[in-house]
């Protein structure tokens, strides 16, 4: 059966267990994660799902592969046996947003005659539509294309795709996307080609606006970011540089309570609030930068 150990670890000492577990089963491809808890105190779970016999623990070979002390508490959880990915396939419904709809290739007769459709399988980079941080962005990029018509588009953060397929075949236009994960690009190159766009993605490695392609590409008038708060306050004198006057601005993977923080740190930077779109306990945010 399949079990998954865990532990909880402030950011520095969570990203160093995830290396040295990743390095400690990689001869079994076992599957390892990182996620956050708790972004105020910087808490991160390193989770790993190691195949186990009957009657065995394998907690402490975690830890060794972690190289934890016996203070941190490793933890344990016993996976039922089922098809994992038939059950994921099942419950992504497709997702409406705007015009969009967002479906799997299982669900392809379920899509509207004058729906745009973007097909995503779940897989290795963020973004099926279910999110509602996702769904969000498709909803507000929707409503921004219809209205301001860009010209240079960028998404930054890509993960899957998504967005960019959206823009795409919204908009029409080429879309310079990007995303610090490797893999990620990989996917959306990926699905940019089964969409048939991929003439109209550039999809590269890039940290923030920190890529030559980006660059070369921009200034942009339309920039769509669906990553964190954090990020996103601290790229905010980026956007400005990186973008023309009166350039719209698209931003999610904002909880609630984050929003006014986000709002402040653009409007230092010259950008104006239009709207908010709540999704359940996230936001999408349109801002406008201003003329000058």
């Amino acid at each position: 059966m399949q079990v998954r150990y865990f532990l909880t670890a402030r950011r520095p000492d969570a990203e160093a267990a995830y290396s040295r577990i990743e390095a400690a089963f990689e001869d079994e491809g076992a599957p390892i994660a990182i996620i956050e808890m708790d972004e105020a105190a910087a808490l991160f779970e390193v989770s790993a799902y190691l195949e186990v016999a009957e009657g065995e623990d394998r907690a402490e070979e975690f830890r060794a592969g972690a190289a934890v002390g016996p203070d941190v508490a490793i933890g344990r959880e016993d996976l039922p046996e089922k098809d994992w990915m038939a059950a994921v396939l099942a419950e992504l419904k497709p997702v409406r947003a705007g015009r969009f709809v967002v479906h799997g290739a299982h669900d392809r007769e379920r899509v509207g005659a004058h729906e745009l459709a973007i097909e995503i399988e779940a897989g290795m980079a963020f973004g099926t539509g279910h999110h509602g941080t996702t769904a969000g962005c498709l909803t507000m990029i929707d409503k921004v294309v219809r209205l301001s018509r860009p010209r240079s588009v960028l998404d930054l953060g890509t993960g899957s795709a998504v967005l960019a397929i959206a823009l795409a075949k919204l908009a029409r236009l080429d879309v310079v996307a990007t995303d610090i994960d490797p893999v990620a690009v990989a996917v959306a190159a990926a699905n940019a080609k089964a969409n048939g766009v991929a003439r109209k993605i550039e999809a590269v490695v890039a940290g923030g606006f920190a890529s030559p392609v980006v660059r070369r590409r921009g200034p942009y008038d339309l920039i769509v970011a669906n990553i964190l708060a954090g990020p996103l306050m601290r790229l905010a004198p980026d956007f400005r540089r990186n973008a023309t006057r009166d350039a719209n601005i698209i931003l999610s993977g904002i909880l609630v309570g984050q929003a006014a923080a986000v709002r402040a740190a653009f409007r230092a930077q010259g950008f104006v609030h239009r709207e908010t779109l709540v999704r359940g306990e996230w936001v999408a945010l349109h801002l406008v930068r201003a003329a000058g």
